[in-house]
């Protein structure tokens, strides 16, 4: 570049001195020098701002692939974390990445992206954790009640749904010690790794009560139903079964499953009353038929499954049915069972009549799922897809978990009562 613009400066210089040729000498001298000196000066101030162009290219360059990198280690630090295993080296392992992202400077944390990281690993803001109780603590005693979850990282939800349902059992059975194990590492490691709140698994919250001489223990699930995550539970439980005097599981929420889509039960009954009328009063309706007759629908979102309990929600839909619930739905994320599927839930409203959507997650806790997929702002959450279908006037969304209604926390209360009694 800088030879070519030369070039330009010189045969310019020739011409101005074929144009003085015929002039005398001392005249032609004088332009020559006047140019070459300007041509000289040009030169140099356009070499320079050349120079000054390419250092600050190569430096923006270099801020570049900097912040670059150490977004993308913060990554492989998270995506390390993310695991349903926990080993010797977890806890090192969710330190140094939390050390890692808090070394990042705002424009680096935006960078992060990998197989599971992102900027809201850790930037999410999700409430105070040191509201929560995790429920770890030593001195049992010689009976406890471990209450086991799936676990959320959700501050806010985990203090009010899971923290809610713990408490209500603490205040039922005094003389029992009430403690807590999540069956998802990734979200143990995340809570860990992001809060410093370390969180039992069933492993280690078994073995604390090994260590602390417990005789009898009574394992209340928190799930909805007998699906993977309570077989994977029992499984854990059984291998210790012969630590304890007495080893008993309580009921998760929903019962029994049954085997057609049209077995209910107590259980099933008393969740549905109990989230309709919840969902109700949060819509600011004295009735659910007074809902109606505005034209809403109630969508209460569960999980789903390929677990063969998936025919729960199926039996939750014929539970609403036979309450006269016409305007109460039931759906899934992940669309099973088939009829549970948004598209599906979509059409079975709209065929309804009814032109207004209240979502609300059928799940203990109001964490990812209800957040994200259900009342999320990308094009494939719940509300965006009601929306997208252009057959509502109106969809809301009600952030709020099974665990924090007191008739809830009562059914998990006389679910304990029978399994003491057995």
């Amino acid at each position: 570049m800088k030879k070519k613009f030369f070039a330009t400066i010189v045969v310019a210089s020739l011409s101005a001195m074929a144009l003085v040729g015929c002039g005398n000498k001392a005249a032609t001298t004088e332009v020559t020098t006047e140019a070459a000196t300007e041509t000289t000066e040009a030169v140099e101030e356009k070499t320079e701002e050349v120079q000054t162009t390419t250092e600050a290219t190569k430096d923006s360059a270099s801020a570049t692939d900097a912040d670059k990198a150490a977004a993308d280690y913060v990554a492989s630090l998270t995506d390390a974390i993310y695991v349903q295993e926990w080993t010797e080296k977890t806890a090192e392992q969710c330190a140094a990445a939390k050390e890692a992202w808090d070394a990042l400077t705002n424009t680096q944390k935006e960078l992060v992206e990998g197989e599971n990281a992102d900027p809201d690993y850790f930037g999410r803001d999700t409430g105070d954790a040191s509201a929560d109780d995790p429920l770890n603590q030593d001195e049992i005693g010689e009976n406890e009640i471990l209450v086991v979850s799936f676990g959320t990282s959700f501050n806010d939800s985990r203090a009010k749904d899971i923290g809610g349902i713990e408490k209500a059992i603490a205040e039922a059975y005094p003389d029992w010690s009430v403690r807590r194990a999540f069956t998802a590492q990734i979200i143990i490691n995340h809570v860990l790794a992001r809060d410093g709140v370390a969180i039992d698994n069933m492993t280690q919250a078994l073995d604390r009560a090994v260590a602390n001489g417990v005789k009898n223990i009574v394992v209340q699930p928190t799930h909805l139903m007998h699906g993977a995550e309570y077989d994977e539970m029992k499984e854990t439980l059984d291998s210790y079964a012969d630590k304890f005097e007495s080893v008993k599981i309580s009921e998760p929420l929903l019962g029994e499953v049954g085997e057609s889509a049209d077995d209910i039960n107590s259980d099933k009954e008393a969740v549905a009353n109990a989230i309709t009328d919840e969902a109700v009063a949060d819509a600011n309706y004295d009735s659910l038929e007074a809902a109606a007759e505005d034209g809403v629908a109630f969508v209460f979102m569960g999980h789903g499954t390929s677990h063969t309990a998936k025919v729960t929600y199926s039996q939750m839909q014929s539970q609403v049915k036979a309450l006269g619930y016409e305007n109460v739905f039931i759906g899934t994320v992940e669309g099973e069972p088939e009829e549970t599927a948004c598209e599906n839930v979509i059409e079975a409203v709209a065929e309804a009549g009814y032109k207004k959507v209240v979502l609300r997650p059928l799940m203990v806790v109001a964490g990812d799922h209800a957040n994200n997929d259900m009342a999320g702002e990308e094009d494939d959450s719940w509300k965006s897809m009601f929306e997208a279908s252009g057959k509502f006037d109106s969809v809301d969304t009600q952030i709020s978990g099974l665990g924090r209604i007191e008739s809830v926390e009562k059914l998990y209360i006389s679910h304990i009562a029978d399994a003491i009694a057995e």
